[in-house]
């Protein structure tokens, strides 16, 4: 029972943790890059001295320059444009970000893996090299980051609320995606960390403060920026524009759907425009986003240099040195300032905020009349349907003395219950879980009985392997590093760190800690290694469909034994060459070739009777499956 629970919170654990993040690390950098480099030179002179100064004392891991424009691979430094991409998707609250920033061993490998995927998009001919380019970049990034596919929590902070009606205007929308105890989403949480921001430059323009004080200030300031900067620029990837609401499935089918066909989209200024998504952003695209956050840049420059008033009555405490800790994962709703000053900050700033906001999208409806078209992602339960051909090429027979070999062609039928847990970070994933019962009927092996290459069987009584029937069960499970351990070390893993068996299921749904299980998608179709992930068990003899019966030479001529077995297959590598998924419903062509081997019992003499029996041998073989597979998710 421990185990058929952990399974099910495996599932919950990697539907809430399934990536449905923003704009890919890389995409998140450009935007703000281009941002910065839409400042008018006075307002890029002021921001070069905000970054000195919060630069002072961690040389050794930001760079010279706000932001360097042809920074490559292999980074040594992180500019302050990488820190969007950090915010929000591996980190959850601005003071961790910074503390990943400065003191991780690990990020800078992360920017590396950014940035090789930013070149490996750009270089992609087609849509192959183009998932093949993320599948390597996400498995790298789960092995960099251990919490990356994961970190997402339960909550949809990075999407935009829906509108409640289409009457709704601006102003009004901006309240409720901002007001206390709204469920968080990417503009409320902009807010925040964008009044944060504000709020502490401002702070830094007292006399009375140190240097170092100073320097603290700025750079808490500049982390809180860039953290809400991240949640602005989500708002314009088209999935998370789309808005979110249903199952995990709905909402990340919706999410993968439109950020690689497009949206169509209005301002609330009335601009109209194409977007994108994650993965999938165009240049255009990072434009049209680098627009607001240049304002909202701006608007910290002002602060800074005093254009913007901000005004706050309150003294300075110790808290105000560091980054805002608000953790985006482990909340689900908008948080409310506990502050003397909250009367005034709110009357100030947000006055400014709608001068940002205005040249976001406008979101879509809420559920009912009028929505965009929703579609399903391979998330959740399902039932379905699985057909298949074979073919095998035998070594032996079961009697020692059969060592020719032959073909055996069969069908197969089976109803499959399980888990879709396709697609947790990238289409190259495989987080399938079925059980499947069924029937098999096999045709006679193309060697004889007598194990001689020159006799060709007369029928299905002189064949080594006569045709037969059975019962055939297949197990499916993915596997972090050895199969089955999900379900051996998976339940006790999870009543001592859930976090930890979390993250071992994510893994193993995403090709295992040594990833070459992982999905490789080509022109002609998918390729994967599953060597370990399925096993299937095919039961002959049985009392529902009688026992087999063989004919193997023995001293006195022949023996006609009868005999139950036990067959095991062993699936190695699959080739999809077609699939198709529509709402729930999803139906796939595949060959799969697996190798096993078939073990004799049960066995005693027909004819002669009385005579001693031959002993019987295993038989191992080679084949190939041609299978059509069908699932309706619940």
């Amino acid at each position: 029972m421990q185990t058929i629970r952990y399974l099910v919170v495996l599932l919950v654990f990697c539907l809430a943790g399934s990536r449905s993040y923003g704009w890919v690390y890389p995409e998140h950098r450009r935007i703000l890059l281009e941002a910065i480099q839409k400042l008018t030179p006075e307002q890029r002179k002021i921001l070069d001295q905000l970054w000195a100064s919060a630069r002072i004392g961690n040389e050794g891991r930001l760079t010279e320059s706000v932001i360097e424009v042809d920074q490559g691979v292999n980074p040594t430094h992180i500019d302050y444009a990488a820190w969007a991409g950090i915010s929000g998707d591996h980190s959850c609250s601005p003071k961790q970000m910074l503390d990943i920033v400065l003191k991780s061993d690990w990020i800078l490998n992360v920017a590396n893996i950014a940035a090789q995927l930013e070149a490996d998009i750009a270089s992609s001919r087609n849509q192959s090299e183009h998932v093949n380019a993320l599948r390597n970049s996400d498995i790298r990034l789960q092995r960099a980051d251990a919490e990356y596919a994961t970190r997402a929590g339960s909550n949809n902070v990075h999407f935009l609320l829906a509108r409640p009606e289409v009457k709704t205007t601006g102003n009004d929308y901006f309240a409720l995606c901002h007001a206390p105890g709204a469920e968080l989403n990417a503009l409320g949480m902009y807010s925040w960390f964008h009044t944060s921001a504000l709020y502490k430059i401002a702070r830094a323009r007292q006399g009375e403060l140190s240097a170092s004080d100073k320097s603290a200030l700025i750079l808490a300031a500049l982390a809180d920026e860039a953290f809400g900067l991240h949640f602005l620029e989500d708002v314009f990837a088209a999935g998370h524009t789309a808005g979110t609401w249903g199952s995990a499935s709905l909402r990340k089918g919706t999410h993968d759907y439109y950020n690689e066909k497009g949206l169509e989209v209005s301002t609330w200024d009335g601009e109209r425009a194409i977007l994108l998504g994650d993965a999938y952003m165009r240049p255009e695209d990072a434009d049209f986003a680098a627009i607001s956050v240049a304002k909202s840049l701006r608007q910290l420059v002002m602060a800074a240099n005093g254009e913007m008033k901000v005004k706050n009555d309150g003294d300075i405490t110790s808290q105000e040195f560091i980054p805002d800790t608000f953790n985006v994962c482990k909340n689900n709703f908008q948080p409310h300032r506990q502050r003397n000053d909250t009367v005034n900050m709110k009357r100030e700033i947000l006055t400014y905020l709608p001068q940002v906001l205005r040249d976001t999208p406008v979101p879509g409806l809420a559920t009912g009349r009028g929505e965009v078209p929703r579609f399903q992602s391979e998330l959740g339960m399902f039932f379905g349907v699985s057909t298949g051909l074979n073919g095998s090429y035998t070594y032996g027979g079961f009697a020692s003395s059969q060592n020719n070999n032959g073909f055996i062609g069969g069908l197969q039928a089976g109803l499959r219950f399980g888990l879709g847990l396709e697609g947790v970070l990238n289409e190259a994933g495989d987080g399938l879980v079925f059980l499947q019962a069924g029937i098999r009927q096999d045709a006679s092996s193309s060697h004889n009985f007598l194990g001689d290459p020159n006799v060709v069987p007369a029928g299905a009584i002189s064949s080594a392997i006569p045709g037969r029937a059975g019962w055939d069960f297949r197990l499916r499970l993915p596997y972090w590093l050895l199969p089955g351990d999900l379900l051996v070390v998976g339940p006790i893993l999870y009543l001592i760190s859930p976090q930890k068996a979390q993250e071992m299921g994510v893994v193993a749904v995403n090709g295992g800690l040594i990833p070459w299980q992982a999905g490789w998608q080509t022109g002609i179709g998918r390729f994967q290694i599953v060597l370990g992930r399925e096993v299937g068990v095919s039961l002959y003899g049985t009392k529902t469909f009688g026992n087999d019966a063989i004919i193997v030479p023995s001293p006195s001529g022949g023996q006609i034994i009868a005999y139950s077995s036990t067959r095991w297959d062993f699936p190695f590598l699959e080739y999809r060459p077609f699939r198709t998924f529509s709402m729930n419903q999803t139906s796939s062509l595949m060959v799969q070739f697996n190798f096993g081997f078939d073990v004799p019992h049960s066995a005693y003499v027909l004819e002669p009777v009385g005579e001693t029996q031959v002993p019987l041998q295993t038989v191992w073989y080679f084949g190939a499956r041609i299978i059509f597979d069908w699932r309706k998710y619940l």
